[in-house]
């Protein structure tokens, strides 16, 4: 078994996203973000359109998505920003999309998600809103649009997890709180979780399309997914970011030349993260569990027999 080679990159914790994407031309390339309407979504977005990026915003409020993509073509002169709707918990609303994307997909960037839902709520599967939300919908998402990715000859997809996956591994007997008391913080954890392992599935089985996946962590700040723990963020300021610094590293997982051919990796203020033994309380790192490959192929194949089922 090789040793593992951590990856570093030039820029840091304080580098912003049009630093990242300095004299990258990226023109001709195509792109799908979820829940971009505000936040790093949309930060992702603008710097990705600056850059000549088509960018397609994924979103559940149109009008929001209208509204961002206006804001996004108004700073950038990209006038290729489209908006479509997309409800990750909503089966059909995933075919659709998927269905309706034609030609090639370079970039995946799977940003949307919710946290922390203060009461179990489940689809109408049955299935655990924020795993069948962070999780399911993307992992569909991505099937859906594999043959797209594909066909770029090139493509990432980004899964932006988030430091919390420290509080749960998946527990794949219990995915869906049929047996343990529902905690909202272990489910966000475990669909945080579920998030690295896709991208180590993706790499695994779409590496010989072409087709590289990496997730990361993102800095926490008071955006719309916050919204059930009343947009509060218990990072100390001392370690806070602005938007632009807090979307560098998914910019630079989804187009930075540095990166290309890599995946399943888990990044943090742009470089990949430490892997860790126990959690701090700092919430950095990445534990061994959302790095496991055993892990990532149970996964893969739960959520593909969920979806068939």
């Amino acid at each position: 078994m090789t040793a593992h080679t951590r990856i570093t990159t030039p820029f840091t914790r304080d580098s912003t996203v049009d630093e990242v994407l300095a004299g990258v031309d990226l023109n001709g390339r195509r792109a799908i973000i979820t829940g971009a309407t505000s936040g790093i979504g949309a930060e992702t977005a603008r710097a990705l359109a600056s850059a000549g990026v088509e960018v397609t915003l994924a979103v559940q409020d149109l009008e929001a998505g209208e509204r961002a993509a206006a804001d996004i073509t108004s700073k950038t002169s990209n006038r290729r920003v489209f908006v479509s709707h997309l409800e990750l918990a909503d089966r059909s609303s995933v075919a659709a999309f998927a269905a309706g994307w034609d030609g090639p997909l370079h970039i995946l960037v799977n940003n949307a998600g919710i946290k922390a839902l203060p009461e179990l709520t489940r689809t109408s599967e049955g299935w655990e809103l924020q795993f069948a939300t962070n999780h399911l919908g993307h992992f569909e998402l991505a099937l859906g649009l594999h043959k797209a990715l594909a066909s770029a000859g090139q493509a990432r997809i980004v899964s932006v997890s988030s430091s919390r996956h420290l509080l749960s591994p998946v527990i794949f007997d219990d995915l869906h709180f049929a047996f343990r008391p529902y905690d909202p913080w272990l489910a966000y954890g475990q669909s945080k979780t579920a998030n690295v392992l896709f991208a180590l599935g993706v790499t695994a089985r779409w590496s010989s399309d072409g087709i590289t996946a990496n997730a990361l962590n993102p800095c926490a700040i008071a955006t719309g997914h916050r919204r059930h723990v009343g947009g509060e963020v218990t990072t100390p300021p001392d370690l806070q970011k602005a938007l632009q610094q807090d979307a560098a590293t998914a910019v630079l997982l989804a187009a930075s030349p540095l990166l290309e051919g890599v995946g399943c990796r888990y990044f943090e203020d742009c470089n990949e993260a430490v892997r860790v033994t126990h959690r701090t309380d700092d919430y950095h790192g990445v534990a061994p569990y959302a790095l496991d490959p055993e892990n990532a192929d149970r996964l893969w194949d739960m959520s593909t027999d969920m979806l068939a089922g």
